[in-house]
């Protein structure tokens, strides 16, 4: 064989491997998503589902809406943020964090729920005797715990349970309280409790949502995705396609499909 064919060939067979180690690189890349403790049961399967159809890996970082937001404000390397409300990302796209407007993917729903046996959820037993702790996240730093002070304030017995109320830092810790059984009863997502682990556990009740504002939840794609964006835009639409809301209802969320 010719030399020069000869190392024309061994060229082409190293540049052809590049690019095809290149590629697999690429597809095996992985997206860091942070999402509020009330999606995580959702976004799980989502990821699952979008890593199944185009081969990216994705990491959840879980917490509430408020201490994810300080952690990308103090350069968190997240590509992704899914808030528990519109409140977080707005604050993020308003200083500059975001590459994306926030978008809503969904309303959240606050129920009422217990692990007692001998309890039955509702508003009137919170200020019996019955009940010494009420487990609710914290207003300050997650939407769920605005959306219950509402709820109490709304049925004029804020005052009332306020001393029974324990706060977890976000809708997990939350169910913690719940499923431990260290408060009796509390206020949390409705996509808890049906999620495999937990569904036809305990007992609770929808809360009327004309008692709090809507829960809407919004996500964003951050500026610390420059070097991954398309992978994490991939992430992002795929949130707001069909088979992304489809799971989103699966798990208790309310969706528009015309958006």
């Amino acid at each position: 064989m010719n030399t020069k064919i000869a190392i024309n060939l061994t060229l082409l067979s190293v540049f052809i491997t590049l690019v095809f180690y290149s590629c697999k690189e690429e597809t095996s890349e992985k997206i860091t998503i942070a999402t509020a403790a009330n999606m995580q049961y959702a976004v799980k399967e989502i990821a699952v589902t979008f890593t199944k159809e185009t081969g990216i890996e994705c990491q959840t970082i879980i917490g509430s809406s408020g201490k994810l937001t300080a952690q990308i404000i103090e350069g968190a390397p997240f590509d992704v943020f899914i808030s528990a409300d519109t409140k977080y990302p707005d604050n993020l796209y308003s200083k500059g964090f975001t590459t994306t407007k926030p978008e809503i993917y969904g309303y959240g729903k606050l129920i009422l729920w217990t692990l007692k046996d001998d309890i039955i959820p509702s508003i009137e037993i919170l200020f019996t005797n019955k009940i010494q702790h009420i487990a609710s996240a914290n207003p300050k730093t997650a939407p769920y715990g605005i959306a219950t002070e509402e709820v109490l304030t709304y049925y004029s017995i804020f005052k009332e349970v306020k001393p029974k109320l324990v706060f977890g830092e976000s809708v997990a810790q939350t169910n913690q309280f719940i499923t431990s059984k260290v408060a009796e009863i509390g206020f949390t997502a409705k996509s808890v409790v049906l999620t495999p682990v937990l569904k036809e556990k305990g007992s609770y009740i929808e809360i009327d949502q004309a008692a709090y504002t809507p829960i809407a939840q919004s996500a964003v794609i951050l500026k610390n995705a420059s070097e991954n964006y398309i992978n994490s835009e991939k992430f992002f639409n795929f949130l707001y396609s069909k088979k992304g809301k489809e799971i989103l209802e699966k798990h208790g969320y309310t969706v528009n499909y015309n958006e």
